[in-house]
């Protein structure tokens, strides 16, 4: 998939970091060259975490995330930095900007170490750096031991600090260089299902009509696989359930594979021959955004569910639920009538996923195609550090079909 074509959920998330009134905001537009961001000499002008997707020239597409001031105080202020930590998920590559006439404050250390603790790209960008000027402070604008232990960075680490000022335009090209060399470094090399295919491979595609997806269009995991097939020269043939059959026999070549959407499992599963590797959108999503090996352990879980248990499900998107609603319909009355077991079931989507799963049995997740892989990895990692059972639509739908291993024998012998 190239960068011009790339979802809000493929791009890098850029995320911009610190106290309040350091210029986070200023910093955000001089870095985007657009005024995107609320600026005010009040502290505390950014209240809510601001997401914006964009190109970012010379990087490409991008989101941008502009954060509250990491050392907001009161009730509101202590959510607001609860909303900072929880962003701090999606995030790829971390900015950090720092007042230089105030220097790095115990909150700002307190970032740091939460950027070391998920493993997430940073830059420390010391701001207002044309005030140094205006107080004939004459500190050289470079890393020094005293910016090293200070920052407790490492002299391999020095790269990640740069001096900049948004009002004047000094060293903005210089912060944008080095974000593109840890976009370079964070770009995701996985293939949806380009590496499970050879050129020439025939690949059909059964996708019913969703009625839950705007009117003329394909949802996204499938138009993702299609772009996969076409840039992996791979010939996909799009059908629904209803002419799958006939799309089988009209072809002159053998699939190499069949990718269905999960909901139509039973029914595909029963007309593709065993010797046709046969596997759902949702299980290619899952696999690329976080891997199988949680999730097809999770399925088995089912076995355990006892009366009274709560089953949570939750979705990364956002939308209006219809009648026969997969997450909240389907899959509820499927692992009722597999367990016959008397569950609770509950359900969140978007950003609502909680971060303390106790009450919870087990959690069913859908594919994620509206998250990035970090959000995903974090939810299934939420999961398992509280040893809550967790799976996918696609993994759980194809158990409880009785397919399980078929749907994934594709992958065996591959690394997630």
């Amino acid at each position: 998939m190239s960068m011009q074509d790339k979802t809000a959920s493929e791009r890098v998330h850029i995320g911009f970091f610190g106290c309040r009134n350091a210029g986070k905001s200023s910093l955000v537009n001089a870095v985007t060259g657009q005024k995107l961001a609320l600026v005010s000499d009040i502290k505390g002008t950014t209240t809510d975490p601001v997401k914006k997707t964009m190109e970012l020239l010379p990087l490409g597409p991008v989101v941008i995330i502009d954060t509250p001031g990491f050392d907001d105080t009161g009730t509101l202020g202590e959510m607001r930095v609860k909303a900072t930590v929880r962003i701090l998920n999606d995030v790829d590559i971390a900015i950090l900007c720092v007042d230089v006439l105030v220097g790095l404050t115990p909150t700002d250390r307190e970032l740091i170490a939460l950027f070391k603790k998920k493993k997430i790209a940073y830059i420390i960008a010391y701001n207002k750096a044309d005030l140094l000027k205006e107080t004939k402070d004459e500190s050289v604008l470079s890393v020094d031991e005293s910016t090293r232990q200070n920052a407790d960075i490492s002299v391999e680490e020095e790269s990640a600090v740069i001096y900049v000022s948004a009002s004047e335009g000094t060293n903005i090209y210089e912060l944008k260089e080095k974000i593109g060399h840890l976009v370079k470094e964070t770009e995701n090399s996985k293939r949806l299902v380009g590496d499970l295919v050879s050129p020439g491979d025939v690949v059909i595609l059964v996708t019913p009509i969703d009625s839950a997806a705007p009117k003329g269009r394909l949802i996204l995991p499938q138009q993702l696989v299609i772009r996969d097939l076409l840039e992996s020269a791979a010939l996909p043939f799009v059908v629904r359930e209803t002419e799958l059959a006939q799309a089988l026999d009209a072809l002159k070549q053998k699939p190499a594979m069949v990718i269905t959407d999960s909901q139509a499992f039973k029914v595909v599963s029963q007309i593709v021959p065993k010797d046709i590797y046969l596997t759902s959108f949702s299980i290619l999503m899952m696999r690329y955004k976080n891997g199988l090996e949680i999730p097809i352990r999770g399925a088995r879980h089912i076995e355990k569910l006892k009366d009274g248990d709560i089953v949570l499900i939750s979705e990364g998107c956002t939308h209006h639920r219809q009648c026969g609603d997969i997450g909240t319909v389907k899959l509820p009355n499927w692992i009722r009538s597999y367990t016959q077991k008397d569950l609770q079931f509950e359900f969140t989507s978007g950003n609502e996923f909680p971060e303390d799963l106790d009450k919870y049995a087990m959690v069913i997740h859908c594919g994620g195609c509206m998250l990035n892989a970090r959000e995903m990895q974090y939810r299934f990692k939420c999961a398992e550090d509280q040893n809550v059972a967790i799976t996918n639509y696609g993994i759980c739908i194809s158990y409880i079909n009785g397919i399980l291993d078929r749907t994934i024998e594709i992958f065996k012998g591959m690394s997630d």
